[in-house]
């Protein structure tokens, strides 16, 4: 057992003999902001707790994963019931179908739903669900948004719009990604002419509609329409990835939001209440290509596991529309303390907020509308605001480019933390 007088410092480097860098996720490594990261001990409600037992208000809530705060009584006697009746079967289970059933009746245009077991697998299964569908090679992303690990999505542009583009990790082949566009976030024209010169061969368009993985970035309701509209003109398969936006910013995700019905839809993250998930589902005439039924094949042994989908069942079946306007409330009034940041020091930052997602956004005057927009910020700016709330014991994700994410755990009582971190900052005038 690991000594409690441990440092985080000391343990970091016992972890890097032993796992890549230390950490199990690159995020996690305070590679953009130096330093070295937290060791969570526990977790409870809005607050993480450091080995020391230092508590920190928790504004990354395991990426967006926990919607109602951690270690709730009710999920531990769920997941302890579920355990005493079997904590893996490999065989179908009546809360499988109960599960989907649920994910319809909250997305409608999710007919049909196959579960898997995390957003990298739900996008790189979409992606050859849409190519076997409509028997065509070629993808389009946007420069910005996260799909996942797998190779034909880590590819990045090309020197022009429709070049070939290339890997952007060493370990996929170029024939891996010839077939991935990468387009600009909300550029309408791109996307028009990318249609108009290579429409019969494009298979799906993927999009976050409410990006996470480059700061908080909503696509434009105008962009999105037209997305749509192409996509029905050229016959090809529009996904909509919302790993991070799915049951987190309403209660039918960001296609409720905006009035677009996608194809197909990538979940994770709130489906498992925590736990490690994903399902990707859609169009019952593009699901039903999957084996068994279709020659698509897909498959996960361990997909639909009873811990999983008990604990998000539960989860799913919590959630209403009133959840999701005091969930608002709270991240336009954690927003607008932020700010006080800006008004009493004069440092230049400016907010958004969809939902439980919140986006800072560090010397930019108003909030960005694409990758390039978002690479504007000043890094430093927001080290040095990083390491002033983590002091004051305040967790904001290691990375300018990512957003916050709150919880129905954060109340009064974590508000007024907040306030009373951002106005020890600025009464200490560190940032000037």
């Amino acid at each position: 057992m690991t000594n409690i007088q441990t440092t985080d410092k000391e343990l970091l480097a016992r972890a890097k003999k032993v796992i890549p860098g230390g950490v199990n996720s690159p995020v996690r490594s305070f590679k953009s902001v130096g330093g070295t990261p937290v060791f969570i001990d526990r977790a409870e409600g809005a607050y993480l707790y450091g080995r020391d037992g230092k508590a920190y208000l928790d504004l990354i809530c395991s990426w967006g994963a926990m919607i109602f705060g951690h270690s709730r009584e009710e999920a531990a006697e769920i997941l302890k019931e579920q355990a005493l009746k079997g904590i893996s079967f490999g065989a179908p289970t009546l809360a499988e179908i109960e599960m989907a059933e649920q994910v319809r009746s909250m997305m409608p245009s999710i007919q049909m739903l196959r579960m898997v077991n995390s957003g990298t697998e739900a996008t790189m299964s979409a992606i050859r669900l849409a190519r076997g569908y409509t028997d065509r090679p070629k993808l389009i992303k946007f420069n910005g948004c996260y799909h996942g690990h797998s190779d034909s999505l880590l590819a990045q542009a090309g020197s022009g719009v429709l070049s070939m583009s290339n890997p952007s990790s060493p370990g996929v082949p170029p024939e891996m990604v010839k077939h991935t566009i990468n387009l600009e976030f909300n550029d309408q024209e791109q996307l028009k002419d990318t249609f108009a010169k290579e429409g019969k061969n494009i298979a799906a368009v993927i999009i976050e509609p409410i990006a996470g993985n480059m700061n908080l970035v909503p696509a434009d309701q105008e962009f999105l329409q037209l997305m749509r509209e192409l996509c029905t003109e050229h016959g090809a398969v529009l996904i909509f990835d919302e790993v991070m936006s799915g049951f987190r910013v309403a209660l039918g995700g960001a296609q409720q939001i905006y009035g677009i019905v996608p194809d197909l839809t990538c979940l994770g993250k709130v489906i498992g209440g925590g736990l490690p998930v994903g399902g990707f589902g859609g169009k019952q005439q593009i699901m039903e290509q999957l084996a068994p039924v279709g020659p698509v094949y897909q498959a996960g042994t361990l997909s639909g596991n009873p811990m999983v989908i008990a604990l998000g069942l539960h989860t799913l079946r919590k959630l209403d529309a009133n959840f999701y306007s005091d969930l608002t409330k709270t991240g336009e009034t954690i927003t607008n303390i932020v700010m006080r940041l800006a008004n009493e020091t004069g440092i230049k930052i400016c907010t958004d907020q969809r939902g439980g997602m919140l986006g800072i956004y560090y010397n930019l005057d108003v909030p960005p509308k694409n990758l390039q927009e978002a690479q504007q910020q000043d890094a430093d700016l927001f080290k040095k605001i990083f390491f002033a709330l983590l002091n004051e014991g305040v967790h904001l994700p290691p990375s300018h480019f990512e957003a916050c994410f709150i919880s129905s755990a954060h109340g009064t009582e974590e508000l007024a933390k907040l306030t009373t971190a951002i106005d020890n900052i600025i009464a200490s005038g560190q940032l000037g």
